[in-house]
């Protein structure tokens, strides 16, 4: 497999030098960003380039999917809810109004 991603994910990454991003190097960024944003074409490739077991780590580790992409990997891995940080409370919430 070239180190080049495929063209078809760019517009999912807006925000980063999209030629700069490597499967190798930013490997969990890549994941995060594809199951919270992507479409089935883009899961498709994912699934064929990462494993199941890194999905799930980057679901076990990682507060920045949002609950329902989190609620539907725990779903379709058979990964306990209990395991997946975006989906607990947070650590320490701040009451409305207050600011640090």
């Amino acid at each position: 497999m070239s180190g080049k991603l495929p063209l078809e994910l760019k517009k999912y990454f807006w925000d980063v030098d999209f030629e700069g991003l490597s499967l190798k190097n930013d490997r969990l960024f890549l994941i995060k960003r594809i199951l919270d944003r992507g479409n089935t074409n883009s899961v498709k490739w994912l699934r064929t380039v990462c494993t199941d077991t890194e999905i799930m780590t980057v679901l076990r580790k990682t507060r920045d999917l949002s609950s329902q992409t989190a609620n539907f990997w725990s779903d379709v891995l058979q990964l306990d809810k209990s395991q997946v940080v975006c989906l607990q409370k947070p650590y320490s919430p701040i009451p409305y109004g207050l600011s640090s």
